[in-house]
């Protein structure tokens, strides 16, 4: 080999040693020792990301689902080679995931650029990995498919079908309430998560791979497949073939994640009543390509958009009623006229011609018509005012109806510790019309920005029969979380913003119709809180990647990405559609 030689499969990217001949010598000798032919060397290479982990039962198929890719990579010519970076998965990080999704992306992007491959195939699933890993492809610039693990299996509790985690919540807030023992809440355990996979409602991670799948960065049809199932091994095998197809396409991510193809992804978000972290996602993931999310306009599209899953916790179902309705192709079928349909999908088709492939509509009840949708708003609604001023998010789709016009008065905690001593106190005053205020939980504040926000009714209340209540902070909530929550305060109370003046006793008024949320107090009654208050910004950190997280890590109206990883210039504003 020269110096002149196109740098690509094994020769792409050769180590530094002032002689590329000898690199690639090198290179060549100790991937033999592997017992790798010369006609095998000579292959595109795909890289596939094994996210596989002891810790993450989310991705307990991965090593199956590798073996599918690779089968794929095979048959259409290439030369798999799998490589392990960061899993994360949202029951097992600490201090949350959301901490960890940034350098999840940072491993992901390092990892494709530093190692030889001509393509990639992302194996993601639990809530963050999907994300970080689209993001990391978006900056690193090669070919790539996205390919989730897909959800669990339901189980069963005495007759009554179970799955997480909207249920997991519902029978840990029976149990607070005093409608269930211990016993019983044990046995519910044991059938909440019936296989390996993700969760089995329309919570974050089904969001993200409905989104990938929108996207146009994953095989169509791949959002819903069980993660269990025949179906899941199919559309990794066409993965990978997928991946190998795309190399002489120069299908690069760029080309696929267009203001077009974002704006279709924001349309599905809202229509499948999804998760409140697919904004931030979203947001980070558009960020890395040099193009902005309006919020203002994303709240116009949301009052275009119904929804159409019935899915819970908008709706009643699960993920494995969802693919058998038809999954993600059925919605965007329900969709087309508002879609653009010229958008690249890594098949190297446009989304309206994959959408001619899926074939007619079938009679079912998961999917609904635009005439007829589970709820008549885009799942997701964006509030302003003198308490978020950079903007907040509802989840109104999952909501109590009776609250989404609500005054009343603030009972405050200050951090999560707070919270923890004093929301079971017998003593605490609090009434089911008070509104629960949370801070110090953004993505500074905790830091990470938690699933916190979704403020467990004070026992006391919840034994008395109360279910919901308003409820705000300037973190997040899962998914799968049901309930009158505002979230994502911006700016957050931890870096000065209004949140940080809200004192027990104030007046809050919420009016999603309005898309307002208010502090009934004066502007120059919250300017002197805040001058009195200063900065409740944690002590600095001296080293690791706490320090660069605090240092570097935006706001939830900017993806909570860091700064120096996002795009040097904004090029384009989404969503341009109504």
């Amino acid at each position: 080999m020269d110096d002149s030689t196109p740098a690509g499969g094994f020769d792409k990217g050769l180590t530094s040693y002032g002689d590329a001949g000898f690199a690639a010598f090198l290179r060549k000798a100790f991937i033999k020792g592997a017992g790798y032919s010369d006609d095998a060397l000579s292959r595109p290479v795909i890289g596939i990301v094994n996210t596989g982990s002891g810790y993450n039962p989310c991705h307990g198929n991965s090593a199956t689902l590798i073996e599918a890719v690779k089968r794929g990579i095979m048959l259409a010519g290439g030369l798999p080679v799998d490589f392990p970076t960061i899993s994360i998965h949202e029951s097992f990080a600490h201090p949350t995931s959301m901490y960890l999704r940034n350098l999840m992306s940072m491993d992901t992007e390092e990892m494709i650029r530093a190692q030889p491959m001509d393509a990639v195939v992302l194996i993601g699933g639990c809530d963050k990995t999907v994300p970080a890993q689209l993001m990391g492809a978006a900056s690193a610039g090669i070919p790539a498919v996205q390919l989730v693990t897909g959800p669990m299996l339901t189980g069963s509790h005495r007759g009554q079908r179970v799955g997480a985690c909207t249920d997991c919540r519902r029978f840990w807030g029976n149990f607070r309430a005093g409608e269930i023992d211990e016993p019983e809440l044990n046995r519910v355990n044991d059938q909440l998560v019936a296989s390996v996979g993700t969760c089995s409602v329309m919570g974050t991670a089904s969001t993200m791979a409905c989104v990938a799948e929108a996207l146009g960065m994953m095989v169509p049809g791949g959002a819903s497949a069980p993660a269990v199932t025949a179906d899941r091994l199919r559309l990794a095998e066409k993965s990978g073939a997928v991946a190998v197809a795309m190399i002489a396409q120069k299908l690069t991510p760029e080309k696929i994640m267009t203001p077009h193809a974002l704006e279709n992804a924001l349309r599905v978000l809202l229509a499948i009543g999804g998760s409140t972290n697919g904004l931030i996602h979203l947001t980070a993931i558009a960020g890395r390509l040099g193009i902005a999310i309006d919020l203002a306009a994303f709240d116009r599209m949301g009052r275009a958009t119904p929804v159409l899953v019935d899915l819970k916790p908008s709706g009643a179902h699960y993920m494995e009623d969802f693919h058998r309705a038809g999954g993600l192709p059925a919605v965007l079928r329900e969709l087309r006229p508002l879609l653009h349909l010229d958008a690249l999908t890594v098949t190297g088709r446009t989304l309206g011609e994959e959408l001619d492939a899926t074939g007619p509509a079938f009679a079912q009840d998961i999917v609904r018509g635009r005439d007829r949708p589970i709820y008549a708003e885009g799942g997701v609604a964006v509030l302003r005012g003198n308490l978020a001023p950079g903007g907040a998010i509802i989840k109104q789709s999952a909501a109590s109806a009776t609250l989404l016009e609500h005054e009343g008065r603030a009972v405050v905690f200050e951090n999560a510790g707070d919270l923890a001593r004093r929301i079971d106190d017998p003593a605490l005053d609090v009434t089911a019309g008070d509104v629960l205020v949370l801070k110090c939980i953004g993505p500074v504040g905790a830091p990470g920005m938690p699933e916190a926000g979704y403020i467990p009714i004070p026992k006391k209340l919840g034994r008395q029969g109360v279910k919901d209540m308003v409820r705000l902070s300037d973190g997040r909530i899962s998914g799968t979380a049901m309930g009158t929550i505002v979230v994502h305060i911006t700016p957050e109370s931890a870096i000065g913003g209004p949140l940080a003046a809200v004192r027990t006793g104030d007046r809050i008024r919420l009016s999603v119709a309005n898309r307002s949320l208010s502090l009934l107090v004066s502007d120059a009654e919250i300017a002197a809180r805040l001058a009195a208050a200063g900065s409740t910004r944690a002590n600095p950190v001296e080293r690791g990647y706490r320090k660069l997280f605090l240092s570097s890590v935006t706001q939830a109206d900017q993806g909570c990405d860091f700064d120096f990883l996002r795009a040097v210039a904004t090029t384009a504003s989404v969503p341009q559609s109504p």
